[in-house]
């Protein structure tokens, strides 16, 4: 029995020695073969505990953010608080976030602000690009409001605006009053939108009216902009530190009442129309509850009055904006000024106001408006984006979840894409048609892809039709000229928020009228 069991036991122990033997070269193996190569993170600078960057990006995070980039490449990674961004700051990024990486970075990251008012739940910016209440939007603006059918129709509506705009001016230079620029532009272009929307307007350049309205717009668009706690630590939102969530609430809540009331006073009064549809006027509010008394219909009067909202947040301020850092750019820039001037003089002449049919003859116009917009986009960071799943960006994984920040305003001065990228010159888009903007991922201030401004061509309507009116009609001269030397040491501080404005408004009084004007 014995002589058994001992080669037995030898049997067993050499089979576990050599199993042991097998899985040690096996795993040796295998540990010694080349692991799947992972692409880096982005990289970025580190931060403190807890509040990351918040200390470094102050109150001019574009800015900041540019000079960062510089040191950490176009595709940079932050962490503030609970939030990982990352900052997008190249053509070439921006080309693979916007356009060939659309469908994985159109998902909108909601701001603690768009939220207070529930409006990450039915607004065009922050709903997704696959919702069809999102193409419902997008289709009424694009039928409804920007088509080039619509656009016509309503030109008269402008073009009556931007005169109104001038005689105020006219008005306030006799009486030897200084006018705000920026504040009598958002007045005609929140006419304009008015105009469109309910045939009315809801602006006023008389200081004694009521200055809720505008007050209110002006308060939202600082609100949104502003740097919000809420939106790096979401746990402390409820304790609205900075007062942001109150004042949002105010200021939406009194935009809700006035459109609420012109579709309450709407309603009854189509019930009373008679004949044919097409024998009365119609403006883009009809079209709006007729499409929610449509059976099926996606959208209710809640849908609309946010509607609105986006349409007179976004459409009024850029716009105003947009004109005042034009004319600061000519006059600190005498000569693109005195050529604006021949061109637009020459095209008009005399005794008339300019017309929207003339602005087809302004290339260099159009050219100080595109320098403008290159420059100083009006939103620097577009819309904040996040990535649906992780995802390669130029050689970098973005993480899942990642806010994608695409800095507009850092791509616009690219030194290595701009030649003189810090100078204001008109000329560089002298051949080069305004409407291609976004197109070649060179300049942003439109955003591009799927979540690309739809207001583009109204806006490129509206402003160079003030921007001309303005230069052809008035001899200008800066207000307490005396304490700028020279046109270059014009105050050019910028106050961030939803736009990106002058921190000292330009303010304006005029040696002569240019013309005397028939109206």
């Amino acid at each position: 029995m014995k002589n058994i069991i001992v080669p037995a036991l030898l049997l067993i122990l050499s089979f576990l020695l050599t199993y042991l033997l097998y899985t040690a070269v096996k795993s040796r193996r295998k540990s010694s073969s080349p692991l799947p190569l992972v692409p880096p993170g982005p990289p970025g600078p580190l931060g403190w505990p807890i509040v990351g960057l918040l200390h470094i990006i102050g109150k001019a995070p574009h800015r900041s953010l540019a000079y960062l980039s510089r040191v950490y490449g176009p595709v940079m990674s932050l962490g503030h608080g609970h939030l990982t961004t990352v900052v997008i700051s190249s053509p070439e990024a921006a080309r693979e976030v916007l356009k060939t990486l659309d469908h994985i970075f159109s998902a909108p990251t909601f701001r603690e602000m768009v939220r207070t008012i529930g409006h990450h739940d039915v607004s065009i910016p922050w709903l997704p690009a696959t919702s069809s209440h999102w193409r419902v939007w997008r289709k009424l603006l694009k039928t409804q409001l920007f088509s080039r059918k619509c656009l016509k129709a309503t030109k008269t509506v402008w073009s009556k605006k931007v005169k109104e705009l001038i005689t105020f001016i006219i008005e306030s230079s006799e009486k030897g009053e200084a006018v705000e620029i920026a504040r009598a532009c958002f007045v005609t272009s929140l006419n304009v939108i008015s105009n469109v929307v309910f045939s009315t307007d809801l602006g006023s350049y008389d200081p004694r009216a009521s200055l809720e309205l505008r007050d209110s717009l002006f308060r939202i668009t600082e609100v949104m902009g502003k740097p919000n706690l809420a939106n790096y630590f979401p746990s402390l939102g409820f304790l609205d530190l900075q007062g942001f969530r109150k004042e949002m609430e105010v200021c939406s809540e009194r935009l809700f009442r006035v459109f609420q009331g012109l579709i309450d006073a709407r309603i009854p009064e189509r019930s009373l129309r008679t004949g044919p549809r097409d024998a009365f006027s119609s403006d883009l509010l009809d079209s709006l509850i007729d499409l929610i008394q449509e059976d099926g219909s996606e959208v209710d009067m809640n849908d609309i009055n946010h509607f609105l909202y986006d349409l007179f947040i976004a459409g009024t301020e850029t716009n105003s904006t947009t004109v005042e850092w034009a004319m600061v750019e000519l006059l600190r820039n005498p000569e693109a000024m005195a050529n604006a001037r021949v061109e637009i003089n020459f095209i008009v002449g005399p005794n008339r106001y300019v017309g929207d049919s003339d602005l087809l003859d302004f290339p260099y116009l159009q050219a100080v408006v595109t320098e403008t917009l290159r420059l100083h986009p009006p939103s620097p960071f577009l819309i904040p984006r996040k990535t649906e799943s992780e995802t390669e960006v130029l050689g970098f994984l973005v993480p899942e979840n990642a806010q994608i920040l695409v800095n507009a305003w850092a791509i616009g001065r690219d030194p290595s894409v701009w030649e003189n990228a810090e100078r204001f010159e008109p000329e560089r888009f002298l051949g080069r048609d305004i409407e291609s903007i976004g197109k070649d991922f060179e300049m942003l201030p439109f955003g591009a892809g799927r979540r690309m401004c739809p207001g583009i061509s109204l806006a490129l309507r509206i402003v160079p039709h003030m921007l001309a009116s303005l230069i052809y009609s008035f001899q200008w001269t800066l207000e307490n000229e005396k304490s700028y030397p020279v046109p270059a040491d014009l105050d050019m501080n910028e106050t961030f928020g939803l736009t990106l404005h002058k921190t000292k408004p330009l303010y304006s009084d005029f040696v002569k009228k240019s013309y005397e004007y028939f109206y």
